[in-house]
């Protein structure tokens, strides 16, 4: 579906429109990510509400990814406004940043998962672990869909492909690794006030 101005079109000429399609497949990908946690969280507040639930500590390494992942998310939109005001230095230092602090989520998380182990929670274990499991490794999954991105909008800003008038790779970038964060941030308060 693509949305476009009603102009009368010369011949060869390129449509307008109203939103860029990939901005558009972005946003439809958000929305279904959203609906996708937002399943997950109601099934594990309504099979916590069914018992047989253990109680037990989330993994100190989940504050620890919390914190990287919002660190992150200032660098990423200091990489944006960079973009903007066409400081290609500082672009690079930021995404660099970025990509990095990224990985350190996604080092951190799968160290998390070794903590639980540590703690006798495993995937298999009572609902209340297999939710903590299921829920972050899919957010994990969308993460290292996020660091790909930044990873190639980064060899983008190599090459000098990223600047203010070419805005859109960098712009869908910071849209969808402020939505990672926004996410993580949100399960992991759910987690702590849902246990």
């Amino acid at each position: 579906m693509m949305i476009q101005t009603m102009k009368t079109a010369k011949p060869h000429q390129e449509p307008e429109y109203v939103i860029n399609p990939k901005k558009f497949v972005l946003w439809l990908l958000i929305v279904a990510s959203v609906m996708l946690f937002a399943g997950f969280t109601s099934a594990y507040i309504v099979r916590h509400g069914e018992g047989n639930w253990r109680v037990y500590e989330l993994p100190s390494l989940f504050t620890t990814s919390t914190i990287v992942i919002a660190i992150s998310s200032i660098f990423m939109q200091w990489a944006f406004m960079a973009a903007k005001k066409d400081e290609l230095g500082q672009i690079k230092i930021a995404l660099g940043i970025t990509l990095f602090l990224g990985v350190a989520f996604g080092i951190c998380q799968w160290f998390a998962y070794s903590q639980l182990v540590q703690n006798n929670v495993y995937l298999t274990g009572n609902p209340s672990e297999s939710f903590v499991y299921i829920i972050s490794f899919m957010h994990l999954m969308h993460m290292i869909g996020g660091i790909i991105f930044v990873l190639v909008t980064f060899v983008k800003s190599l090459k000098l492909k990223v600047h203010k008038k070419n805005l859109l790779t960098i712009n869908l970038c910071n849209t969808y690794w402020h939505f990672l964060g926004i996410l993580w941030i949100y399960l992991y308060v759910f987690f702590q006030l849902n246990r």
